[in-house]
């Protein structure tokens, strides 16, 4: 656990000024916090995050001019101290997988009470997981849970084989949605479930593990 005394730093990125205006008038009013920033996309946020080196990092998801996930993936990359908790008003698995997978702390939703930002940050602060009750259940489920679907080893199912090949032929998530009469977040949450039971981490590593354990023949790239 952090210590009560300490002051958790903290860096605002969200491309409307009202909102960040308001979570830096929220946080200046309670103990414990200094927001050191602010930014208003993803890209101006990895810089401010790297030069101010704040505790956590509040990560708004949807931004013109760099988006969330990929600001959360390079700071990731980069090896940035910053823990991120993201804080939007979608939670769709579309938004919420990708975040987490990318090496987000937390995930809240902005309609969650004050108090419960407040514990959110310092918890992020400290490394512990932080979700949203929104989204706890369906994200815990469909990623983290040792019991569910794409465990490391499992065949993968048909219509897994089906994406792994289209990927593997350098289709784009958009192309294997309307090939295959599904919807983007299904393709998201079908890789999510290939990367785990490959056990790699993005779509390059997939296909060089499914040509290794023969899932895929020289006809499919």
């Amino acid at each position: 656990m952090a210590d009560p005394a300490r002051t958790i730093t903290l860096l605002i990125v969200d491309d409307h000024p009202v909102v960040r205006d308001g979570l830096r008038g929220m946080f200046a009013t309670e103990p414990g916090f200094q927001v050191l920033g602010e930014a208003p996309d993803g890209v101006r946020g990895v810089e401010s995050a790297l030069r101010l080196d704040p505790d956590v990092v509040l990560m708004d998801l949807r931004m013109p001019g760099g988006g969330g996930v990929d600001a959360i993936r390079e700071l990731t990359r980069r090896g940035a101290r910053a823990k991120v908790l993201v804080l939007t008003t979608y939670d769709t698995d579309s938004d919420t997988i990708p975040a987490i997978e990318a090496g987000a702390t937390g995930y809240l939703l902005k309609d969650a009470p004050r108090e419960d930002l407040f514990t959110a940050v310092r918890a992020a602060a400290d490394g512990r997981t932080v979700l949203s009750p929104a989204v706890a259940t369906r994200l815990v489920g469909a990623v983290r849970s040792p019991a569910a679907p794409g465990g490391p080893g499992e065949a993968l199912s048909a219509r897994e084989r089906e994406v792994i090949a289209l990927v593997a032929r350098g289709t784009s998530n958009r192309r294997i949605a309307a090939e295959l009469f599904i919807s983007e977040a299904t393709v998201k949450t079908h890789l999510t479930h290939i990367y785990a039971k490959l056990d790699v981490a993005d779509r390059a590593a997939a296909v060089a593990v499914a040509y290794e354990r023969g899932i895929l023949g020289r006809g499919d790239g």
